[in-house]
């Protein structure tokens, strides 16, 4: 009797396995379906930085320059932000292009310690798309002491990464075109924000802009080439992070 026992809880055990795997896989596959791929351009810069395990590094060639600590957008490919990141790190600065679980930011929100340990005598700033800027907020709160600035592309913290108590340089940079940014929620935020944050608007970009993936689910037409987006996402961050120097 106990026998039978056994075996009906174990073909039960197995069935609530087997189950919860099936169910796995298929969020799973419904995840990669929704992921932003980059673009050809993209993925090609990107393969001549150097991968690390949780990150590619975009070399500046200054170890006494500021780093800067990227977190991705949500489910976009951690490649799609090269082109700009190539771009400063070729004016002197390193970039450390976040890589995350199911490129979701919020699966591994500290992983910017993991980058700070291996280089303990570089000074940070960190930045973010949309999703990733508000962990990276949340992760600078948590890090006051040892992040020096904070950047959102196209995003804005929340109550948790409120950094309006925090003597931090901000740069917020936003487009006239973006159909994903929550405009009512953006301008809410900015109460969490220092009083001092420099605001920068790209005229004609939009959400997908901020990286090199092709079209997003809600965002409006770009009436700017991505290149022309990519080159003045470039120059916003190099002239910010000029004031580290």
């Amino acid at each position: 009797m106990q026998t039978k026992q056994r075996s009906k809880y174990k073909k039960i055990i197995i069935g609530i396995v087997s189950i919860l795997g099936i169910l796995f896989v298929g969020s799973w596959l419904v995840l990669q379906t929704k992921m932003h791929q980059p673009s050809i351009q993209a993925q090609r810069v990107s393969e001549s930085a150097k991968e690390e395990k949780h990150y590619t590094f975009y070399s500046g060639g200054n170890k006494e320059s500021i780093g800067l600590i990227f977190y991705p957008g949500g489910l976009v490919d951690p490649a799609s932000y090269s082109l700009w990141a190539q771009q400063v790190a070729q004016a002197g600065y390193d970039v450390y292009v976040v890589h995350f679980p199911l490129n979701l930011a919020v699966l591994a929100p500290n992983r910017a310690e993991e980058i700070q340990a291996a280089h303990p005598q570089k000074r940070f700033v960190l930045a973010g798309h949309s999703l990733g800027g508000v962990m990276a907020s949340r992760y600078l709160v948590s890090n006051a002491d040892a992040i020096e600035g904070m950047v959102f592309l196209a995003s804005y913290p929340d109550q948790k990464g409120a950094l309006n108590t925090l003597e931090v340089p901000v740069l917020s940079i936003t487009g006239t075109n973006d159909g994903v940014l929550n405009a009512e929620a953006y301008e809410s935020a900015k109460q969490y924000l220092p009083s001092d944050t420099r605001y920068e608007v790209i005229k004609g970009g939009n959400h997908a802009g901020f990286g090199s993936y092709g079209k997003q689910k809600g965002d409006h037409q770009a009436t700017i080439s991505n290149d022309e987006q990519q080159a003045a996402i470039r120059q916003q961050l190099i002239q910010w992070l000029e004031q580290f120097d």
